[in-house]
């Protein structure tokens, strides 16, 4: 990635190594905290797994746009995914201040299925942060050789993480 990170504006790098890190870190000290006299937002999950399925249809249809030549439509489909994004950050880190995590109960191969799924799912959902944000940046500096470059990595790290979060979410669901 340093050569990626290279062809990235000077002025934005900073901030894509400080949003890279201080993001998934937030996150894991927010995980410890409770907040107190907040019932349990059980309502979330749902409506922040809907979220992951519109965000994975919109960087579907962002690259058909973007492939027509459409890049209006492609960038106003790409800001949304991003914002959808964050909403989706915002309202997981909300639901597990308020909620103890919930045990996966299935058992046997799927259990394993399960695990492997959420574990890439997590692991991916943080690496693929500095690929938005070099990607982002790229595009609304101009640089769009370099941008188109890194976002064929960009892609299909988003689309998975998205993807796997409704799959997480579905195979949970019954154990809520």
């Amino acid at each position: 990635m340093g050569k990626q990170l290279s062809e990235t504006p000077k002025k934005y790098t900073v901030w894509v190594w400080i949003l890279s890190i201080l993001i998934p870190v937030a996150v894991g000290v927010l995980f410890s905290v409770r907040i107190p006299g907040v019932e349990r937002m059980g309502f979330l999950p749902p409506i922040y797994a809907t979220i992951n399925g519109i965000t994975a249809l919109l960087l579907i249809i962002a690259v058909i746009q973007i492939k027509k030549g459409n890049r209006k439509t492609h960038e106003r489909l790409m800001k949304t995914a991003i914002v959808l994004s964050v909403l989706f950050l915002a309202m997981y880190v909300t639901y597990h201040m308020t909620s103890d995590s919930t045990k996966f109960g299935g058992e046997g191969a799927i259990k394993y299925v399960y695990y492997f799924i959420l574990i890439t799912h997590i692991l991916l959902s943080i690496l693929v942060i500095p690929f938005v944000l070099i990607t982002y940046v790229r595009a609304i500096s101009g640089n769009f050789t370099a941008h188109k470059k890194i976002a064929k990595i960009t892609f299909p790290l988003w689309l998975y993480v998205a993807i796997t979060g409704v799959v997480v979410y579905l195979m949970i669901a019954p154990y809520y």
